[in-house]
């Protein structure tokens, strides 16, 4: 049986154990096996369960997609440790016992198996050391590489796998493609209406445009009019910007026209929500 760790940042939120018999539903509503209130995740965002031989996520066509190891997925097989992004929240997927037998298997009678305590000792260092290195690359707003789960090659069944041999391939594809262009941040300049700030430079993944106090670009409006708690959504997907009206009553434009489903932004687009309006940029 496998277990699903609910991460907030760096505090633990809730366990919950996965069987194969059993599909958890992940997504806002309250109806999911594992539910995370937060306006950055689809009421039924993804789900959990087990295929064939082995557990995978699927995402449900969410707005803001599902990650595994900071790649966007639709449906992906899940090992011990992986890391699912969802909105702001982590999963942290563990199923050590069932690779430590997957491990054994590989090895077979020409290599005898490390003991339990020693083989434990290494995956917890190597994984450290890989969510160490994700978190600061999240943090810096750069992407991760694609190679990056191959950390796991070091405390696999087949610890003489070439693990660097896979690593240098993908660098002068992705720097001699758009050297610039994903170290890009788009931003928001208000240029009519009540908000809470002036600018407002998009660093995260998700930008919640509304009167909520949760939103990152606040409405403000007045004692007989209030602006609709969540307006508009803007998500970041590598170097593109796209918004999208939430409600009826958002009143979303994008130079003039009423969109009514997600746009993708360029510079120089002029964004209303509501009666705000804001000039989409890239930050210099």
């Amino acid at each position: 049986m496998a277990k699903l760790y609910l991460k907030f940042e760096t505090n633990t939120l809730k366990e919950i154990p996965v069987g194969q018999g059993t599909v958890v539903t992940i997504g806002r509503l309250p109806d999911n096996v594992l539910q995370i209130d937060n306006l950055a995740v689809s009421g039924h965002h993804s789900k959990i369960y087990w295929e064939t031989d082995h557990y995978v996520v699927e995402d449900n066509k969410s707005l803001n997609g599902t990650y595994v190891n900071n790649q966007r997925v639709g449906k992906q097989p899940l090992k011990d440790s992986d890391s699912i992004l969802i909105g702001k929240h982590t999963i942290v997927f563990k199923d050590e016992w069932h690779e430590d037998d997957a491990a054994d298997k590989a090895k077979g009678a020409a290599m005898p198996a490390l003991p339990k305590m020693e083989a434990t000792v290494v995956l917890d260092t190597k994984k450290a050391k890989e969510m160490l290195a994700q978190a600061k690359a999240a943090a810096s707003g750069m992407p991760m590489p694609a190679s990056a789960p191959t950390s796991d090659a070091g405390h696999s069944a087949t610890p003489d796998a070439p693990a660097t041999a896979t690593t240098p391939a993908p660098v002068p594809v992705s720097t001699a493609s758009t050297p610039a262009a994903k170290h890009k941040l788009g931003t928001f300049t208000v240029l009519e209406g009540k908000t809470d700030e002036s600018r407002y430079v998009l660093s995260g993944k998700l930008t919640v445009v509304g009167g909520s106090k949760m939103a990152t670009i606040k409405l403000k409006g007045s004692w007989f009019k209030h602006p609709p708690d969540v307006a508009a959504m803007v998500s970041k997907r590598e170097d593109k910007y796209f918004i999208a009206p939430q409600g009826q009553k958002s009143g979303v434009k994008v130079n003039g026209t009423d969109i009514a489903q997600m746009q993708e932004l360029s510079e120089g687009d002029v964004v209303q929500v509501w009666n705000v309006k804001m000039a989409f940029a890239w930050h210099e």
